[in-house]
């Protein structure tokens, strides 16, 4: 029997025991500790932009989360249909948005407003509708927040449509043929390799069409991993050679390069191999990210101080809340996935 020490990628996932859930815990709090510099209007910033002068904590953490979902999505359409891959995703995502979205615009918005025309103003609506649909980031609600640094009343929703749309092209990749078959392997590269350059040159892009190609190229980046975890091999020597490489070309135009490998690889890497907690039950990533920018916003409101003070308090307030998120709304809404037979 291969050692899990010394396994494959499809060895470590067959074994059905992985560290994503605790990753992505930790992922959602890094943007939380990252966004508090923003939030607060401090100068500086956290330890990983100090560290690796090219991203802050909540950058990484959303390069990483992209590279788990397209590994992990690709895993679940080859297990359902279509029906139940659009199910599965639909259930996960949209109940605990829609409810986010919706206690930003009738509750933390009434509260906060001071638009005396807030029920009749567009934006109100338009935020309401665009961010609980996907269809599009819409980041303030009329007279909410307009004193503070930082006016977005939720700053994170921005990566959600990106998400929803990468899991509809992986759906038509899939029934094209693209998904099932190693021949087209190329194909996948080219896009990832195209996406990744024109991302890590962003300087002519739009700032929104930069994020979307570097989402992209992780997300593609993970679900080619899936698509060949048995030639992958999961040691810790290429992690350290990387490491190396990266401290050699910190500062340098081409740190780029080690991160991108650093990020898929060493979360590989710390989801299979490394001996961390295992959360198997309760999920709070989720709704720690959709309310991690909110509570933020509220405390630099009603306690304004450093970005330290700010993500102290904006945890616990965000923990809270991703705790009734889970219990109340997202893990009910998993049940239904489970009745309807998707995974």
């Amino acid at each position: 029997m291969t050692s899990i020490r010394s396994a494959t990628l499809a060895d470590a996932w067959a074994s059905g025991r992985n560290n994503f859930n605790l990753i992505r815990l930790f992922a959602a709090w890094l943007v939380i500790y990252g966004h508090a510099w923003a939030i607060t209007g401090s100068a500086g910033g956290d330890l990983i932009t100090r560290l690796t002068r090219f991203k802050f904590a909540g950058g990484v953490a959303v390069d990483v989360f992209f590279f788990i979902s397209g590994f992990l999505i690709a895993a679940s359409l080859a297990r359902n249909d279509v029906r139940s891959y659009l199910a599965s995703r639909a259930l996960r995502i949209l109940p605990a948005l829609v409810v986010c979205v919706a206690l930003s615009v009738f509750v933390l918005g009434p509260l906060l407003t001071t638009a005396a025309d807030y029920w009749r103003h567009p934006m109100t609506w338009d935020y309401l509708w665009a961010n609980s649909s996907l269809w599009a980031s819409r980041y303030t609600l009329p007279g909410v927040f307009e004193s503070l640094p930082q006016q977005a009343v939720n700053g994170s929703l921005w990566t959600l449509p990106i998400e929803a749309r990468l899991y509809l092209a992986l759906l038509v990749v899939s029934l094209l043929g693209v998904l099932t078959t190693r021949r087209y392997t190329p194909l996948w590269a080219v896009a990832m390799a195209a996406a990744y350059g024109f991302a890590a040159w962003r300087h002519p892009l739009p700032e929104w069409l930069a994020n979307y190609i570097w989402c992209t190229a992780f997300f593609i980046t993970g679900t080619l991993c899936w698509l060949h975890r048995e030639h992958i091999r999961l040691s810790p020597w290429p992690l350290l050679a990387l490491l190396g490489f990266a401290v050699l070309a910190r500062g340098t135009p081409w740190f780029h390069l080690p991160y991108f490998a650093i990020a898929c690889y060493g979360t590989l890497w710390l989801a299979f191999m490394a001996k961390l907690p295992v959360i198997r039950r309760n999920d709070l990533s989720y709704g720690l990210y959709l309310y991690g920018w909110p509570a933020a916003q509220l405390v630099q409101q009603f306690s304004p101080g450093g970005p330290l003070h700010n993500m102290l308090w904006a945890t616990l307030l965000a923990g809270m809340l991703a705790a009734v998120s889970w219990f109340a709304i997202e893990r009910p809404a998993l049940r239904w996935k489970r009745k309807m037979g998707s995974e």
